[in-house]
């Protein structure tokens, strides 16, 4: 009877003790969950604030953007600038595109949404660069426009336009380049000296409309 007893005591103990830390653990959780709901919510708030904002980059042709206007999905939406350097959008209708900064399209689109939208608050990122191109001409395998993201330097534009044909001049390579004033000047290019070590600053970096001649 003793050892019957005991069992059933051992028995309320344990079942107490359950009940207690059911009921313990719940307001614990309810304090952990109120005090991380406002950082969670001020986490939130500040990714809605902050936006990609990119003031240098100038959308061209061909590049393709991102555009998000927040709680409109069916505004939001990958879209390619077109040939005329325009996009169109729901609502917004024909934008210019090309010659904008992200930051200032942001603020063309929200303008043209404003009929519509109580305080639109719109996201436009670069999602592909295609307008920035170098030309490659001459004596390689391939000569043509391609992208800077393809190539950086003179050697990756040789290297991407197939090398050199069996005539090419490789000593007498050049890149034309326009000043801010819109003349073209010759900056050279020695592929013979480059391999060697000797001339690797005339390595250069590429920019947007450069071309590069291999005679």
């Amino acid at each position: 009877m003793k050892k019957g007893a005991d069992q059933m005591l051992s028995s309320a103990i344990v079942m107490t003790a359950c009940t207690l830390s059911l009921f313990g653990q719940a307001p614990v959780n309810g304090q952990m969950n109120q005090a991380t709901q406002p950082s969670m919510t001020a986490q939130g708030s500040e990714a809605e604030g902050s936006k990609a904002h990119d003031n240098k980059f100038v959308i061209g042709e061909d590049d393709v953007l991102s555009i998000n206007v927040w709680k409109e999905p069916d505004l939001s939406r990958s879209i390619p600038v077109r040939s005329d350097g325009k996009i169109s959008l729901p609502l917004a209708g024909e934008i210019q595109a090309a010659g904008r900064t992200p930051l200032q399209l942001e603020e063309d689109i929200a303008g043209k949404l404003r009929d519509f939208i109580t305080k639109p608050e719109v996201t436009v990122m670069i999602q592909e660069v295609r307008s920035q191109k170098f030309n490659i001409l001459g004596q390689v395998a391939k000569p043509g426009s391609y992208s800077l993201t393809l190539a950086s330097t003179v050697m990756d534009a040789i290297s991407i336009a197939g090398g050199f044909r069996d005539f090419a001049k490789q000593k007498s390579i050049y890149v034309l380049r326009q000043n801010a004033s819109g003349a073209e000047y010759r900056i050279g290019f020695n592929y013979k000296d480059f391999v060697k070590g000797k001339t690797s600053n005339q390595n250069i970096k590429l920019e947007p409309h450069d071309t590069v001649v291999v005679p």
